[in-house]
C-alpha cells in the first residue's frame, strides 16, 4: 500500500467525528425491566402485587425500604426474591440485642501469617442487604447503618470504603411484639424511602401459595431477569424522568404542609421532599410514562411520608393517626389546574 506524499507547506485535513455518548434506557425499556422483575418476584410472593411494585420502585429510586409486619408474611422472601431477580449479591443481618457494629460493618484484624492489619468486610458490603428485626438491635448498632444508608459508604477508623452499587437496605420489624426492642430514632426512619406492610394473604392466594410450595420453595429455582448493570442504567433513567414545575410545586406543598399541621409534632424533612420526588419518578418509569403526574405523587405520598411524621401525644389520645393526617393534607393542598 502506498501513501501520498505531503507537501511541506500543507497540512493534512483531519476530520474528527463527534464521539457519541452511550444512550441511556428509555422509560419504555425501564418499564420492561420492571415488569420482568415484578413477575419474577411474584413467583415467590403471592397476592401482593401492589407491595411488590412499590418495593421495585424503591429499588429503582435508589432508596431503602422498611417493612413493618407480623412474622411469616414473606418479608424476607420479598427481599431475597428481588436480589436474586436483579442478579445482586445478598446478605442477611439477623438483629439481636448483643449484635455489635463490627458485626455489621466489619473490622480490621491482624493477620498472624503476614503481620499486617487487614479489614474484613462485614455483611453491609453487599448490593442487597436484609436487616431482619432491626428494632431488636441496640441503638449503638442501629446507628452503624446511618452512613451506609445515607452516603453509600462505610468509615472504619481513618479509612472510608465505598459500597458497591446498586445498594439497597430492606429492614423488617414486628410492630406487635415490642418487649426487648429499641424503637428506631427519627434519623434512622428518615433514611428509608418508604414504609409498608404486607398483611395476610386472601384465602385464594394462601391456597395458591400452599400448592405452589408443595414440592419445593420457588426461591430455590428463581433466576435473574436482569443484571446489576441493568439496574444501574434503570436508576439513571429514573432520575431523568421529567417532573414539571407544577408537579414539583405540588410535592413541595404537601411536604411543607406536614410541618405546619397542628396535629403533628414533627413534619417531613427536605429528605422527605426528595424522597417523594424520586418515588414519583420511579413509579412513572415503571408505568412506562415520561412525565410525573400530580395523581402519581398523590398516590404514593402516604407511603413516603407517614413514617417521617410524629403525631402530638394529645392527638394520639383522641385517636388521630398519621394516615388520617396525611389524607387530610392531601385533601387540602390545592392541585394545579
Amino acid at each position: 500500500m502506498t501513501f501520498p506524499e505531503l507537501q511541506p507547506d500543507k497540512k493534512p485535513k483531519v476530520t474528527l467525528s463527534p464521539i457519541e455518548e452511550p444512550k441511556g434506557l428509555s422509560t419504555a425499556e425501564v418499564a420492561g425491566i420492571a415488569r420482568q422483575l415484578i413477575a419474577n418476584v411474584e413467583k415467590v410472593v403471592v397476592g401482593k402485587h401492589e407491595q411488590v411494585v412499590l418495593a421495585i420502585a424503591v429499588f429503582l429510586a435508589e432508596g431503602h425500604l422498611l417493612i413493618e409486619d407480623v412474622p411469616g408474611v414473606a418479608k424476607t422472601m420479598l427481599a431475597r426474591a428481588i436480589a436474586q431477580s436483579a442478579g445482586c449479591t445478598f446478605k442477611r443481618i439477623q438483629c439481636t440485642p448483643d449484635l455489635q457494629p463490627t458485626d455489621v460493618l466489619g473490622e480490621a484484624r491482624l493477620e498472624p501469617q503476614t503481620g499486617r492489619s487487614e479489614f474484613r468486610f462485614g455483611p453491609i458490603f453487599s448490593q442487597f442487604v436484609l436487616v431482619d428485626e432491626i428494632n431488636r438491635a441496640s441503638p449503638h448498632t442501629q446507628s452503624a447503618l446511618l452512613e451506609a444508608m445515607g452516603e453509600s459508604m462505610v468509615t472504619a477508623g481513618s479509612v472510608t470504603y465505598r459500597l458497591q452499587k446498586p445498594f439497597m437496605v430492606v429492614a423488617t420489624q414486628n410492630p406487635i411484639e415490642q418487649e426487648g426492642t429499641f424503637l428506631l430514632p427519627e434519623a434512622q426512619k428518615d433514611r428509608f424511602l418508604m414504609r409498608m406492610s404486607l398483611g395476610y394473604p386472601s384465602f385464594d392466594d394462601e391456597k395458591k401459595m400452599v400448592e405452589r410450595f408443595q414440592l419445593r420453595h420457588p426461591i430455590e429455582t428463581i433466576q435473574p431477569v436482569t443484571t446489576p448493570d441493568g439496574i444501574l442504567k434503570s436508576q439513571e433513567a429514573v432520575r431523568a424522568v421529567n417532573v414539571s414545575s407544577e408537579a414539583c410545586d405540588y410535592i413541595l406543598k404537601i411536604v411543607r404542609a406536614t410541618r405546619e399541621h397542628p396535629a403533628l409534632l414533627l413534619g417531613a424533612s427536605p429528605r422527605g421532599s426528595l424522597g417523594l420526588f424520586r418515588a414519583a419518578q420511579a413509579m412513572t418509569a415503571i408505568e412506562g410514562r415520561d412525565s410525573v403526574s400530580i395523581e402519581q405523587a398523590k398516590a404514593i405520598a402516604e407511603k413516603v411520608l407517614a413514617h417521617r411524621l410524629i403525631v402530638r401525644r394529645e392527638e394520639k389520645y383522641c385517636g388521630v393517626k398519621v394516615a388520617d393526617v396525611v389524607a387530610e393534607i392531601l385533601s387540602q393542598v390545592s392541585t394545579p389546574s
